[in-house]
């Protein structure tokens, strides 16, 4: 019999459930869901992201965060224009435009909730020939919390994400998540891609803001070829690369209990 390793995306699995589209399906987070039962349709990710889940989050996404991450904070925000096109921030929700892009208003919404926008372009370049993905929601049970602390990985709530699942001939052929780390109160961000067997297949910084070390290409060399599930992270010499080693295990613990039974 041939292994399954994805608990989540065996092959039947998504056969029989549908996900397996034309173009990509669209993940329901916790915070998308809050936005879906304020105003009645789920956003892409880009009402809150930069360039989808897990990427740095724009000024909506921040004022929606200044405000408390929840359903009150809807309307603590909704006169505000976050964008800057003038429009207020309720208005735009409310006509189905972004208030997380000048580019959309109630006039001209854009493409914005097309499902072929919700791939970031750093996930796109790592699978070029691929037009479908699963998008796979990394909202974290108290069990899989559990499972993470056991591998001395911290997860909460608010980490909350994104897995990008790459199909080829509608068989997942990969996976890919971008979390962001911390250093001195300085945020970057990681981006981690696997095979089907959930071997690191990339790392690499994507958005290492004024941290210019984080993007050292060699900080992340000593993880390819490596499976999430038994993950070592190489030596670190100094904070930095310290910081970088707990981002990726916790990117890639995030994609272990997931994804896989344990």
């Amino acid at each position: 019999m041939r292994p399954t390793p994805f608990r989540r995306l065996a092959l039947p699995t998504l056969i029989a459930a549908g996900w397996l589209l034309g173009t990509p399906a669209q993940a329901e987070p916790a915070f998308a869901r809050l936005y879906k039962n304020q105003f009645g349709y789920m956003p892409s990710c880009n009402a809150c992201h930069k360039d989808g889940g897990g990427t740095p989050v724009n000024q909506y996404g921040q004022q929606f965060k200044d405000a408390g991450l929840n359903a009150g904070a809807f309307a603590k925000i909704a006169a505000l224009d976050a964008d800057g096109d003038g429009v207020r921030n309720g208005a735009e929700s409310e006509a189905r435009s972004s208030p997380g892009s000048d580019s959309s208003t109630p006039d001209a919404p854009g493409d914005w909730l097309d499902t072929s926008n919700l791939i970031p372009k750093a996930v796109r370049a790592l699978f070029p020939d691929v037009t479908t993905y699963k998008l796979v929601d990394a909202i974290f049970t108290d069990r899989e919390i559990a499972r993470a602390a056991a591998r001395g990985v911290t997860l909460a709530a608010e980490d909350e994400n994104t897995i990008y699942v790459p199909v080829r001939e509608r068989r997942p052929i990969g996976t890919a998540i971008i979390v962001p780390g911390q250093h001195e109160g300085q945020q970057f961000f990681v981006l981690l891609a696997t095979d089907r067997q959930l071997r690191i297949t990339h790392a690499s910084a994507i958005d290492a803001g004024s941290l210019e070390a984080a993007r050292r290409e060699a900080l992340y060399d000593g993880f390819i070829g490596q499976s999430v599930e038994t993950l070592e992270p190489p030596d670190a010499d100094d904070a930095v690369p310290a910081a970088v080693n707990r981002t990726v295990q916790k990117a890639a613990t995030m994609l272990l209990v997931r994804l896989k039974s344990g």
